[in-house]
């Protein structure tokens, strides 16, 4: 199925402070039907009033993370989308709470196939993670300054990459 079949129709709730942040998700996903949030608040009532396919969250302004645990509630897969808070223990949190998925805003342009990553491994009954570290894998271990970061945490990752979302 390609890219842009896979989307179209799928309904998608983005939270986020920043109102390009949430104008450019919304053009890039346009073939998806979008609820957006930019506050805590907001964000929480339609994750709990709403069905969703997937959830796109920021961690800073919005508290992502507790949004995340209120998304897992509701068994809805959550894609943490950061600048701020991109670092390691934010993605290790991220995954450890949850997380479907974990991207960087600067490469906000790729959403589609982040959104396409989760929806595809969840249909196969696959983690969603084993995506995420062929697909930004070099990225993080050149913005973490070499693959350390993941070397200290080898048993966590590999068992995250083992394991169904």
């Amino acid at each position: 199925m390609s890219l842009k079949n896979r989307l179209k129709g799928k309904t998608i709730l983005i939270v986020d402070d920043e109102p390009d942040v949430l104008a450019s998700l919304i053009e890039l996903l346009d073939r998806c039907k979008i609820d957006t949030a930019s506050s805590f608040e907001d964000g929480k009532h339609l994750l709990e009033n709403q069905t969703y396919d997937i959830a796109i969250l920021d961690i800073m302004g919005v508290n992502g993370f507790e949004l995340l645990k209120i998304a897992n509630n509701q068994k809805i897969p959550a894609l943490i989308l950061t600048a701020n808070a991109l670092s390691e223990d934010s993605l290790k949190k991220s995954a450890e709470n949850g997380a479907a998925y974990f991207a960087p805003k600067d490469r906000m342009v790729n959403i589609e196939i982040y959104v396409s990553d989760v929806l595809t491994a969840l249909e196969k009954k696959k983690s969603t993670w084993e995506k995420l570290f062929d697909r930004l894998g070099g990225f993080y271990d050149n913005h973490f300054h070499g693959t350390n970061w993941r070397e200290k945490e080898k048993e966590f990752w590999e068992k995250k990459m083992k394991t169904r979302f």
